[in-house]
């Protein structure tokens, strides 16, 4: 499988390349050998999304920083009230 292409080249086998997207590869568009378009599949963007939305949130970092240093706290799923 590819995950480059020129612009002709996707052109031409454009449902190859949305397949290939689909499937979780980044598909990369060239335009005189340098990247001007990528294609992802809509799955992966929304991972992205979220990640990026945890962090810009700074109650999360600050966790995340606590957890990294060794200092976080776990709790069994099963003690969580619902």
């Amino acid at each position: 499988m590819r995950s480059t292409y020129t612009v002709r080249g996707f052109q031409r086998e454009t449902a190859a390349a949305v397949h290939e997207a689909e499937g979780g590869t980044l598909v990369t568009i060239t335009r005189h050998g340098r990247p001007v378009v990528h294609v992802i599949s809509d799955e992966r963007l929304g991972a992205m999304l979220e990640t990026m939305e945890f962090l810009a949130d700074p109650g999360f970092m600050r966790q995340l920083k606590r957890l990294k240093a060794g200092s976080g706290k776990f709790y069994a799923a099963a003690s969580l009230a619902e």
